[in-house]
């Protein structure tokens, strides 16, 4: 009997059967997998933020050229009044108002307010125009509204003027919250409030001047945002 044959199994031979070892090596952590999951989260993440950066930069140069086609060569902004609109008469199209000079405001007293009506309130242009005079503007026009703005104004009010008027636009249109203010071709300095489907009320005075001191605030320079 052999010294490796245990006591009272002599004669028996034994075979190691199955196909499974010992492992030698030290099992994988489950740490491991966590921080190749973490480390290719990141660097996908690396990758979307390279394309966004990209993106940025092409779209930026589109933004350059955007802004060079908003002035003229001599560098002053382009206008766009509504060609063919008769003075005095509201102008149906939405060509935004000429740059303002904030030191150009005049007194209420200098401008000439046409007051038309394009909802379906009885007597709101006269209730209206009998608030701007007490404010000292000088009434001129009251009535319902041309056709092609009747019953055509969602908001509060759409305030018109040319571009001589373009400063006593901005004071008319600081007298009354989400107004409008669009130009047309009229050559004097009168201004239309044409009262929208909105409309309630006008601001209250100390209202009223803080608007005007925003709106008159001075905007960034063009390089300064890079767009018009």
């Amino acid at each position: 009997m052999s010294m490796l044959t245990p006591q009272g199994l002599k004669g028996k031979q034994y075979r190691i059967t199955g196909n499974a070892y010992p492992r030698l090596g030290r099992p994988p952590k489950k740490s491991r997998k966590v921080i190749a999951a973490l480390a290719a989260l990141l660097a996908l993440a690396l990758i979307g933020l390279g394309g966004v950066q990209l993106y940025d930069i092409f779209r930026g140069r589109t933004g350059n050229a955007s802004a060079q086609a908003c002035a003229d060569p001599s560098g002053k902004p382009l206008a766009a009044p509504t060609p063919g609109a008769t003075p005095g008469t509201p102008a149906a199209s939405g060509a935004p108002a000429a740059a303002l000079d904030p030191h150009a405001v005049p007194a209420p007293t200098a401008v000439t307010v046409n007051v038309y009506n394009a909802t379906t309130k009885a007597g709101l242009a006269g209730r209206t125009a009998d608030e701007l005079k007490k404010r000292g503007f000088v009434i001129g026009k009251v009535g319902n509204a041309p056709a092609e703005l009747d019953k055509k104004v969602p908001g509060t009010a759409q305030v018109i003027a040319g571009p001589t008027g373009a400063a006593a636009g901005t004071l008319v249109s600081s007298q009354i919250a989400g107004a409008t203010v669009t130009a047309d071709a009229r050559t004097d300095a009168s201004v239309d409030f044409v009262i929208g489907d909105s409309y309630n009320a006008l601001l209250d005075e100390t209202q009223a001047a803080a608007a005007l001191a925003l709106a008159i605030k001075p905007s960034p320079t063009p390089s300064a945002t890079g767009s018009c």
